[in-house]
């Protein structure tokens, strides 16, 4: 019997050593819970590389993140945080002078990023960008803090933290901002039916009378390209766009074309944010493109040269169909909010 006890406490010492010195020999391992997005069926499918999944954990370091100025504690942009810029009731966007705040929304579905497409790849690049040259992280900041490594750790099982998980982390978060519950999804899904002003704004829309279809896209509301849509005939500055990226003359004053979703909510419009009103805007492709040799050949109409000519209803009905692209739910979503 002694014998027996003997062998038994031998067994279970031996044990309990050998899984101390997995522990201490095994890297840290994320103990995250997989997470899956309600996106409407008719969304392109969403591309998630294999070596940063999304998760539950991820998402959640994710938005913290994205919240917190301590992103910003040693580097040129003190006391500022995504959020700062970037304002959930506005879509993700900031209503400011100068250089138009590009929304943070359906993201996910991009492969160039910024207004001229300086950083192009998947949103780990972007989010790379983000935190080694615009917000210059500290990442000793984040393993100091009580919390972040426990964090992370779960989240991608990471035993020191570097720019390159604090980029995972944002990336996955960014996946979590799609937009797809606006009055026009809940049409498609035949959940909702437009009003005939909405109807009649649709049609000129997606019809050569306003020919917004062609770089605005449904259902992303952009192609993710690159077009100079006639705003100026010369260009110097920031207003080369693209050129400054490729050198090609051809890209001269392109940008990238910015989603429409949620588009009432994010002026002021164009790269520069030389229009205040949505009015305004539609005005410009109605009668004010200017020529030049690089103007996207979608900006040019057979017999009228450049110019739309919208009747006034026309216009007024276009504007409601805009209007139907606001999807409430992703501008007052708590989930989207700060977790501070």
């Amino acid at each position: 019997m002694r014998r027996s006890i003997a062998c038994l406490l031998a067994v279970t010492l031996l044990t309990a050593c050998r899984r101390d010195n997995m522990e201490e020999l095994s890297p840290c391992v994320a103990s995250a819970t997989p997470l899956q997005l309600d996106i409407p069926s008719y969304f392109p499918p969403m591309v998630i590389p294999a070596g940063n999944p999304l998760t539950v954990e991820g998402v959640a370091l994710g938005r913290r993140l994205y919240y917190d100025t301590l992103l910003s504690r040693n580097g040129p942009l003190q006391g500022l945080a995504c959020a700062s810029c970037h304002d959930q009731a506005r879509s993700f966007s900031v209503s400011t002078s100068g250089t138009s705040v590009l929304p943070h929304v359906n993201l996910a579905w991009s492969t160039h990023f910024l207004w001229n497409g300086k950083v192009s790849g998947a949103l780990e690049d972007i989010m790379r960008f983000e935190v080694e040259e615009f917000f210059q992280v500290d990442v000793s900041v984040l393993r100091a803090h009580p919390e972040y490594p426990e964090l992370f750790r779960k989240a991608l099982g990471t035993c020191e933290i570097v720019p390159g998980d604090v980029a995972k982390a944002l990336a996955q978060w960014f996946r979590r901002m799609a937009s797809g519950r606006s009055k026009f999804d809940r049409y498609m899904m035949n959940q909702e039916v437009l009003t005939l002003s909405e109807q009649l704004g649709a049609m000129v829309f997606l019809t050569e009378a306003g020919d917004c279809f062609h770089c605005h896209a449904i259902p992303l509301m952009t192609d993710n390209a690159f077009h100079n849509i006639g705003l100026d005939s010369a260009f110097s500055g920031f207003d080369v766009g693209r050129f400054a990226v490729t050198g090609a003359p051809m890209d001269m004053g392109a940008f990238k074309t910015p989603t429409l979703r949620n588009i009432a909510l994010t002026a002021p419009y164009m790269h520069d944010g030389r229009f205040q009103t949505l009015e305004e805007v539609i005005d410009f492709y109605s009668g004010g493109v200017r020529h030049s040799p690089s103007l996207d050949p979608i900006m040019t109409k057979p017999g009228t040269g450049i110019t739309l000519g919208l009747t006034p209803q026309q216009k007024s009905d276009l504007i409601a169909f805009l209007h139907t692209l606001t999807d409430d739910e992703f501008v007052t979503d708590p989930e989207l909010g700060s977790p501070f």
